[in-house]
């Protein structure tokens, strides 16, 4: 054929013509072709014509002609174009027979330049698709082969349909007229079907065609389901071949930009639901596949939490708006084109038709939530759950007032079943909820319903269902509100329903929806990210200025997603605590859900076991713990939040063991129910706080307490609700001791103090809450008696009875009003004894009860009348604060007179307060008056019961061990107020004259020795045993300020007793007293037993010696010191301290600090020794002395004592010497130098003898400065110092040699062993027993006798138990003697246990200074010295002492 071919080209185009063809030959080419054209014979035409093109196209292909001259030529000759065809045809078949490659390049640039004049079609149906994907006409030449055969293998091989529509066009027609009539008439798909069977006979209709056109109709008519369905069920035969024809019709929209009609969901759905066809059979011609529908899914919430990692990096502003715009593109993309998903199509269908069976199979194949993620599905899903709580909902849900919009039931009576009753929700709604999960956001009035229907069922009280609304509530309700945006209605619908519920399980619900529930859906994942960002936003810029718009826009954060804000504000708190405040104004816009999940995150982020409780350093409470604390106090007082979790949450943590959580407690209580607890009170406050619960509101707080009624109300009642109020403090009073011995551990002692104090403190303000709050009737109902307090409960007993104080109180004011109201009387005396019958009735259980609380022992000296009777009253029984009520009175007097003064207050305003004003004036003069009749009601009472109290079957000094440790020292650190409660009650009972209560001896072992007090009390204890001893110290400088004061309180009182008598007390004795000199010596003991105590701590290097020390001198500062040479000693171990530990102890250097500043503006008010007590006495012999110590004793004192203790142990000597009318004289207080003083009046025979031969001495010593007290005033003083300046320096050594200081113990204690061994070898020359030698060692060594004791004793008549002589201070040489011998006194009286002090014989420890005897050289000397000073001071100021002595005459 090529050869042909070739040969006819030779015949038609010449050589000549290639060569010249843009000449001639072109030109002559045209001709050619158009002569041809021309010829009458059509065939040869075509032929030479398909020649001439095929060899104008060779000579391209060969090489010889250009392509560009050969393109142009063709396309001019547009007649040629099917030759052209016919050509590259047959070229095509030439050249693919040859190997050369350029020939087939030459070929393939031809026909390219070819396309533009040839359509593509053509040439795709002739050439190779080899040569067409090198054309760049398809893409693969090996897919285009594939479809090939494809096509052809359909076209030629596959077998033909037998009776299509084209071959019986007539009786499809017909079936479609047939199918497609108006149906409202009496047509029935029974007689359709007839017709049908009719056309198929008659036109030979193939059937399963007939069943593809009968859907198709019903496709277009879907909303004929009544006609439809039957007519289909009646002609079908198998399920399986509609199943098919139904996939084959979803396969169709299968492809490429085609959407699946929804008419054919339709009828799909309603032959599933009619169960024509199995869902599993149509399930698997559904696209897409379960695997992409899972890979998506999990492709979703990979995104999701990409964003929410991206919005919580730090990222520069300008890449955040670029990311946001590619997000917001994204979201763009994806809702411009929605996937095709059939089977999603197929459940909305479903679900519109009410098959939840069908829809729910659908649902379980696909990942949890994922169907119901589109709109379409959670609306329709929605509208089923309306249709089917519908009739419920009318009857138990609608609220009073609203009407509602009636719902039309479904059609479909295979639709689920409406719900009637509350036990029908199990059926389906509960179910078809969970499906739904957080979508049901997209139907609020539903959500409205589904919650008002929980409130219905709350009423009912049905436990079956209690569980399935709290999964409701927990997977469906909660998780729908986080995508609900700012929709604070539904919040507080939400709210209706969870406040029904106990807090355990809202609680429960908060935790779950915080922790798991924003894990759970992409949608929920990026809420959280966004809620936390906007969090952020907020945050930075919240001031106290914007609190407003800030805490506007944390209202509309909180109302969907509060657990996930509130999380990161109390993180932001918990860093910087000065946002508290801004914080807390801010939560107004909040709604009652969201105050609810406050308090939830703010317990769990107090239960946070990552957090640490202690700081670093194991010494403090962490600052985020006080932070939250601060704000829970300030949160729970502002706004209605429930506070029965919080307070539980408390108790479980003391019942835990452990009490740093108590923080939370203490400023709950504080800030809602306004008690402070605090040791820093003023002296005002403190007497405030004495009177009425109206007086301490007013002046016994810091801040002032105002609005809390309220917010105290509402802990009253969860308190009460919860029964929290008894085991709270039960718990509190035994973790006290806790803190200590279990809680403690390897903590820092400074931690477990504070530890100790704050649960102290929560329990003193806790339980004062509960006093001034509850009712009587839940008072006494809740609080058990005391002897279940202590036995039962292992109540420490301090606690027990302040538990149980507040009750005894109202019961025996409820009998008093009881007994009024029996015997109506209006006369004072009978109102008295029906106060004091109503204590008896009230307290006779109680004395009963506490006798069980100690061993039988004690109550062989204390009764437990005295016992009961001193735990049982307060301040408020003693004394009225009239100081108080007057200072408060006169305070709002103030206040009405400045809101009168004041032109820019408001009419109106000025009204209100003012009357508000006048209201509290009288209430607190109402309150005044009701004290001051109360008080007066319980001395007469106490004066009644005195002769009761002590029984004094031991020593006075057993009695004043068992009250002082059972009684004074654990009620004086229990609180502030109780340790001026102590104080107040020793001097009630000195000024009652109780029988065998010795004041003297009580303050002497207070003051004594205090070291192992003090070392044993925590900082705030310390402050309160300060306070203690200086309300004691404010007594006894009233004593020893004022001579004529002394004599009025004490002088005649038998706590000032020396001598006890077997007979008892025989008042009208002055010489058995105490006198005023000797009572200054004494304080001058104290105060200086005091420093000794004090530099002893502060020398031990203990951190908690030194600190409780620094406290407790801090506190008693106004009392002590007032002896110059002490307040110096003290000042330089202070000075001291504050070098030592500035660097090491911060806080012991700022304590040393202030007190050594305060300390120092206290020394213009001391005074020296002499001016303190008159030191020097004139100088009498030891002969003298001896001779007037009467028959049968002698001068040496050690020998005297020992005579006098073994008589006073012998009773029956007692009794035989009585009888006989003989006096032995035991144990005569020691003196420092061998001489008797008889201006005191104990040496004297009679008071006569006294004035006699004391006047003289008496002139004498008022004209020295030591006869008079420092509280003469400050005029007085500096005159006196300005008249000792010439003779400063002549007595400035003496006096230091004298006035020794503490440190000199440690100087010389070589003479103090050495003394001690002179002591010894007296006693044992002596001949003494060793037991009463010991008792000597407690009492005084070095005692003499007064003059005239015997004649003094023969005229009393009486024997004499205890002798008693003046009491000095120490002298500079006896210090060192005497501290071994207060160290041994310390080990046998101060001692804290009873049994200690059951050892000792005597009836009366002896306070006295016990010293080595002087030199008489050395004492004339500096007798002589001091003499012959006050001599020449004395004459300077003669007028002014005698007009002084005369003042003191007066006084006296």
């Amino acid at each position: 054929m090529c050869g042909i071919l070739g040969k006819m080209a030779t015949l038609i185009l010449p050589a000549d013509w290639i060569k010249n063809w843009e000449k001639s030959g072109k030109h002559e080419f045209v001709q050619l072709c158009k002569n041809l054209a021309d010829k009458p014979n059509h065939d040869s035409i075509i032929k030479d014509i398909q020649a001439a093109l095929y060899e104008l196209c060779w000579h391209v292909v060969q090489g010889n002609f250009k392509l560009d001259l050969a393109a142009s030529v063709l396309s001019d000759m547009m007649v040629c174009m099917a030759l052209l065809k016919s050509s590259h045809c047959l070229q095509y078949i030439e050249t693919s027979s040859l190997e050369e490659k350029n020939k087939r390049d030459h070929y393939t640039q031809l026909v390219g330049a070819c396309l533009l004049f040839v359509p593509d079609a053509i040439l795709k149906e002739r050439l190779d698709p080899e040569t067409l994907e090198s054309l760049g006409l398809i893409k693969q030449a090996h897919q285009f082969n594939q479809k090939i055969v494809k096509i052809k293998t359909k076209l030629f091989y596959k077998q033909q349909k037998f009776n299509l529509l084209r071959e019986e066009n007539e009786g499809y027609a017909k079936l479609i007229t047939e199918l497609g009539q108006d149906l409202s008439g009496n047509i029935t798909s029974h007689v359709v079907l007839e017709s049908i069977k009719s056309l198929i006979g008659c036109f030979n209709l193939d059937p399963n065609r007939v069943l593809d056109i009968i859907l198709e109709v019903y496709e277009c008519r879907s909303d004929q389901d009544e006609f439809f369905l039957p007519l289909i069920k009646s002609y079908m035969c198998e399920p399986l071949t509609l199943c098919h024809i139904l996939g084959f019709k979803f396969k169709f929209n299968q492809e490429p930009n085609e959407e699946t009609p929804t008419s054919l969901y339709h009828i799909a759905a309603a032959l599933l639901h009619h169960k024509l066809i199995e869902l599993e059979d149509l399930y698997v011609h559904l696209m897409p596949l379960d695997a992409s529908i899972v890979e998506e899914h999990k492709r979703e919430i990979t995104e999701a939490k990409q964003i929410a990692r991206k919005l919580t990096m730090v990222v520069v502003p300008s890449e955040k708006m670029e990311d946001k715009e590619r997000e917001k593109e994204k979201e763009e993309e994806k809702n411009d084109k929605p996937p095709d998903n059939q089977k999603l199509g197929l459940l909305e269908a479903l679900l519109r038709i009410g098959d939840w069976h069908h829809a729910q199979s659908i649902m379980d194949q696909m990942p949890a939530f994922y169907a119901t993620s589109h709109k379409a599905i959670a609306l329709a899903l929605c509208q089923l759950l309306h249709l089917t709580v519908e009739p419920l909902y009318r009857r138990s849900g609608v609220p009073k007032g609203a009407k509602g919009c009636v719902m039309r039931p479904l059609r479909n009576k295979r639709a689920p079943r409406p719900a009637e009753s509350f036990e029908d929700l199990r059926r389906d709604v509960f179910s078809m909820l969970c499906y739904l999960g957080p979508h049901l956001s997209h139907d609020p009035i539903l959500f409205a319903k589904i919650v008002r229907l929980g409130k219905g069922f709350m009423k009912e009280v049905q436990d079956t269902l209690l569980s399935c609304f709290l999964s409701i509530a927990d997977q469906v309700l909660l998780p729908s509100l986080s995508l609900m945006e700012c929709n604070a209605c539904m919040s507080e619908e939400l709210w209706g329903l969870f406040k029904l519920f106990p807090y355990q399980h809202r609680y429960r619900l908060y935790g779950q929806w915080k922790n798991e529930t924003y894990t759970s859906h992409p949608l929920l994942v990026k809420v959280k990210a966004q809620t936390v960002d906007r969090a952020k936003y907020i945050m930075k810029r919240l001031t106290k200025e914007n609190v407003k718009p800030s805490g506007r826009q944390i209202g509309k954060l909180s109302h969907s997603n509060p657990t996930i804000l509130f999380d990161y504000i109390l993180s932001q708190i918990q860093w910087y605590d000065n946002l508290i405040g801004p914080v807390v104004d801010s939560l107004k816009y909040l709604t009652s859900l969201n105050y609810d999940v406050m308090a939830y995150c703010i317990i769990e982020a107090l239960a946070n076991p990552e957090k640490e409780k202690m700081k670093h350093d194991d010494t403090t409470i962490s600052s985020w713990l006080q932070s939250l604390a601060s704000l829970c106090g300030a949160v729970f007082r502002k706004y209605p939040i429930e506070l029965a979790g919080l307070l539980q949450y408390v108790t479980n943590t003391l019942k835990a063991g452990k009490s740093f959580d108590l923080l939370i407690l203490k400023e709950v209580v504080q800030k809602m129910a306004g008690i402070e607890i605090t040791d820093e009170m003023t002296s005002e406050q403190m007497e405030a706080m004495t009177g009425g619960e109206q007086l301490k509101a007013e002046g016994g707080y810091f801040g002032q307490i105002r609005n809390t009624k309220k917010s105290s109300q509402r802990l009253k009642d969860a308190l009460l609700d919860h029964e929290l109020a008894l085991p709270l403090c039960l718990l509190m009073a035994q973790q006290r001791n806790g803190v200590v011995f279990l809680e403690g551990g390897e903590k820092h002692l400074k931690l477990v103090g504070k530890l100790y104090d704050q649960c102290h403190d929560t329990l003193v303000q806790f339980g004062g809450f509960l006093a001034s709050n509850l009712s009587t009737e839940d008072y006494i109902k809740r609080v058990p008696s005391i002897d279940i307090l202590c036995n039962q409960f292992h109540t420490p007993h301090d606690a027990a009875f302040f538990l149980s104080r507040p009750m005894y109180g109202h019961q025996i004011l409820s009998k008093y009003d009881e007994l009024k109201k029996a015997e109506k009387s209006n006369r004072q005396q009978q109102k008295v004894h029906k106060y004091v019958a109503a204590c008896e009735l009230v307290m006779s259980p109680v004395h009963e009860a506490v006798v069980s609380l100690h061993p039988p022992r004690v109550w062989d000296d204390l009764r437990p009348q005295f016992y009961a009777t001193f735990w049982s009253l307060t301040m408020y029984d003693l004394a009225v604060p009239h100081n108080a009520y007057d200072r408060e009175v006169k305070k709002l007097q103030v206040q009405v007179k400045t809101i009168e003064e004041n032109p820019d207050v408001p009419m109106n305003k000025k009204k209100k307060e003012k009357e508000r004003c006048t209201a509290l004036q009288d209430k607190l003069q109402e309150e005044e008056k009701k004290q001051l009749e109360h008080v007066q009601r319980v001395l007469h009472r106490l004066k009644l019961e005195k002769d009761n109290w002590l029984l004094a079957k031991s020593t006075k000094n057993e009695t004043i061990t068992k009250f002082l440790q059972l009684c004074l020292f654990p009620r004086c650190i229990f609180s502030a107020i109780d340790a001026v409660y102590c104080a107040r009650f020793v001097e009630l009972v000195h000024q009652q004259k109780a029988p065998n209560f010795c004041t003297l001896l009580c303050y002497d072992r207070v003051f004594s020795d205090i070291i192992y007090t003090v070392a044993s009390c925590t900082e705030n204890e310390s402050r309160r045993y300060g306070r203690f001893l200086c309300c004691m110290l404010e007594t006894v400088t009233r004593w020893h300020s004022d001579r004529a004061v002394y004599e009025k309180e004490c002088g005649n009182y038998p706590g000032f007793l020396t001598i006890f008598r077997a007979t008892g007390f025989d008042g009208g004795n002055k010489a058995d007293q105490l006198d005023y000199e000797n009572f200054r010596h004494v304080v001058h003991k104290w105060h200086y037993k005091l420093t000794k105590a004090s530099v002893h701590c502060l020398e031990t290097g203990e951190y908690t010696h030194i600190r409780n020390i620094l406290i407790v001198l801090t506190k008693i500062l106004p009392c002590y010191p007032k002896v110059l040479n002490l307040g110096q000693a003290l000042e330089c171990r202070v000075h001291k301290i504050c070098l030592e530990e500035k660097e090491k102890r911060p806080d012991l250097y700022a304590l040393a600090m202030g007190y050594s500043g305060q300390l120092k503006g206290r020394k213009v008010h001391m005074v020296p020794e002499n001016e303190f007590h008159h030191k020097e006495q004139p100088v009498r012999s030891a002969t003298t002395a001896s001779q007037l110590n009467g028959p049968g004793t002698t001068a040496k004192p050690a020998t005297n004592a020992s005579k006098t203790e073994e008589g006073a142990c012998e009773d029956a000597d007692r009794s035989k010497d009585k009888s006989q009318g003989t006096a032995k004289p035991v144990n005569k207080a020691n003196s420092t130098v061998a001489k008797v003083t008889t201006s005191n009046g104990n040496g004297a025979p009679n008071r006569d003898d006294k004035e006699k031969s004391g006047k003289e001495k008496k002139e004498k010593k008022e004209k020295t400065p030591g006869s008079t007290p420092e509280t003469k005033g400050e005029s007085r003083r500096e005159k006196q110092r300005d008249e000792r300046g010439a003779a400063g320096k002549e007595e400035r050594a003496p006096r230091e040699g004298k006035e020794k200081t503490p440190k000199a113990d440690r100087d010389k204690q070589k003479a103090e062993e050495k003394s001690n061994k002179e002591d010894n070898k007296a006693k044992a020359g002596n001949g003494e027993p060793k037991e009463l030698s010991r008792e000597r060692d407690t009492g005084a060594k070095e005692s003499k006798t007064k003059e005239k004791g015997g004649d003094q004793s023969k005229e009393k008549g009486g024997d004499r138990s205890a002798v008693s002589g003046s009491l000095k201070s120490p002298v500079p040489r006896s210090e060192s003697a005497e501290s071994e011998r207060d160290h041994k006194r310390r080990k046998v009286d101060t001692h804290s246990s009873p049994s200690h002090s059951s050892s000792v014989k005597v009836s009366m420890h002896h306070i006295t200074y016990n010293s080595v005897s002087r030199s008489k050289s050395r004492e004339r000397e500096t007798d002589q010295k001091e003499s012959e000073n006050t001599r020449g001071r004395s004459k300077e100021k003669k007028t002014e002492d005698k007009d002084r002595k005369d003042r003191k005459r007066v006084s006296i």
